[in-house]
């Protein structure tokens, strides 16, 4: 009597872990990442940043709260705002991605900064990219580094 009851506690206790990861991954799913890349830089700039679509396919709104990379010392979500006449990039606390919508970031608009670059970043790279979400899910890409256009990588003066 005793092994019919512990198989009917472990069999709802696995059912409950499955339900709980299948859930996550479901959450994850949700969000659509769309054409990702960085910004090539040469490598006297201490900065960079990345881009892409991030689109909503659920029924809730959904934010963009942070994001790694081994890239770079730190890693910040920012956008453009203009203050006395000029563009300056402030952070924000997060990117909100409403539902059936897309969050566009671009340069000049929303994206994700790279401080303190550990190295140069060349047209053909890919950097690493976790995204985090504000339900708890993550993703990983790899996104590739391109040249942004109307960017030129200038030579040194000497």
């Amino acid at each position: 009597m005793k092994t019919h009851s512990h198989f009917k506690i472990f069999k709802f206790f696995s059912s409950l872990l499955l339900l709980v990861v299948f859930s996550a991954n479901s959450f994850a799913a949700n969000i659509t990442i769309i054409e990702p890349y960085a910004r090539a830089v040469p490598g006297s700039q201490p900065n960079s940043a990345a881009f892409m679509i991030l689109k909503n396919n659920g029924t809730n709104d959904r934010a963009l709260v942070n994001a790694r990379s081994s890239v770079s010392k730190v890693v910040e979500l920012h956008t453009h705002k203009k203050e006395g006449g000029m563009m300056r990039m402030r952070r924000v606390k997060q990117i909100a991605i409403k539902a059936d919508s897309e969050a566009v970031l671009k340069p000049g608009g929303l994206h994700i900064m790279f401080i303190g670059l550990k190295q140069q970043l060349n047209p053909g790279d890919n950097v690493d990219l976790e995204l985090m979400f504000d339900d708890g899910s993550q993703q990983q890409l790899s996104v590739p580094v391109k040249m942004v256009a109307g960017m030129k990588h200038k030579k040194p003066i000497h």
